[in-house]
C-alpha cells in the first residue's frame, strides 16, 4: 500500500484529503532531519499520512494523545461518537481504533503511540524534532500549552503545522488561529500557504518565543 491507497481507507476524523496529503509530503521532507511529532492522534487518519511520509524517508513519528477524546467529543457534545464509548468505563477510548489502524497499515514500526497529555511528555523530552503537528484540544489553554511546551524542541528548518485554523470565528474555534498568530509574532518562523485549515510554518532560527509573542497571546486570550 502507498499513500494513494489511503484515500480508500475509512477513518473516523475531521481532516480533508488535501490537508492529509500535505501532511504526508511535509513529513517525507522533514523526517530526514529527525523524528516527527503529532499532538492529537484521535483514530489515526493524520498519523497514517504522517507515518507514510516518515516511513518513506526512513524516519519515525511519535504520536501523543490521551485517547479520552477532546472536550467537544464527550457525551452530549457536538462531535460525540457513541461508537468510541468504552462500555466498561463509560468513557471515550480511541486507543483500540488507533492501534488497529497502525497494525492494518503496517505502521507499528514507524508510529510510536504515547498515551498521555502532551504537557506531561514534554517535561522530560530532550530529542530535537523535525516536524510538530498540533491538532489536540482546541480550548485556548490546551492549544497554548501544546505550543509553548513543544516549540523549543523544533529544529531550525523543521515544520510547525497547526490544524483547524479559521480566520472567521463563525466557522470554527479560535484557539488554533491564535497560536498560529503567536508563532508568527515570535519571529522564529517563515509562513507558507495554508492548505484548507492547515497552517504551515517553517522554523528559521533557534531560540524561544519572544516577549512580544507572549504579550500577543495575553491579549488574544484575555
Amino acid at each position: 500500500m502507498d499513500v494513494a491507497d489511503l484515500k480508500a481507507v475509512r477513518f473516523k476524523g475531521f481532516m480533508a484529503d488535501e490537508e492529509a496529503l500535505r501532511l504526508y509530503e511535509l513529513a517525507q521532507e522533514a523526517a530526514h532531519l529527525g523524528p516527527c511529532l503529532e499532538i492529537g492522534s484521535y483514530c489515526g487518519r493524520s498519523a497514517a499520512y504522517l507515518g507514510f511520509g516518515c516511513r518513506e524517508a526512513g524516519g519515525i513519528l511519535f504520536s501523543i494523545d490521551h485517547h479520552r477524546g477532546s472536550e467537544e467529543q464527550q457525551p452530549g457534545q457536538e462531535y460525540y461518537d457513541p461508537e468510541l464509548l468504552d462500555p466498561k468505563t463509560g468513557r471515550i477510548d480511541t486507543l483500540p481504533i488507533f492501534r488497529a489502524a497502525l497494525r492494518d497499515l503496517s505502521l507499528e514500526d514507524t508510529v510510536v503511540p504515547i498515551v498521555s497529555v502532551s504537557s506531561v511528555v514534554a517535561r522530560f523530552w530532550e530529542t530535537p524534532l523535525s516536524l510538530i503537528f498540533i491538532d489536540g484540544g482546541h480550548t485556548f489553554e490546551a492549544a497554548f500549552t501544546d505550543y509553548s511546551c513543544w516549540v523549543s524542541h523544533l529544529l531550525p528548518g523543521g515544520y510547525l503545522l497547526i490544524h483547524d485554523i479559521f480566520a472567521d470565528p463563525a466557522r470554527g474555534g479560535q484557539a488554533p488561529c491564535c497560536i498560529y498568530r503567536m508563532a508568527l509574532a515570535s519571529g522564529l518562523f517563515h509562513e507558507y500557504p495554508m492548505v484548507g485549515t492547515l497552517g504551515i510554518l517553517k522554523r528559521t532560527s533557534a531560540g524561544r518565543p519572544t516577549d512580544a509573542a507572549r504579550g500577543l497571546w495575553r491579549r488574544i486570550s484575555g
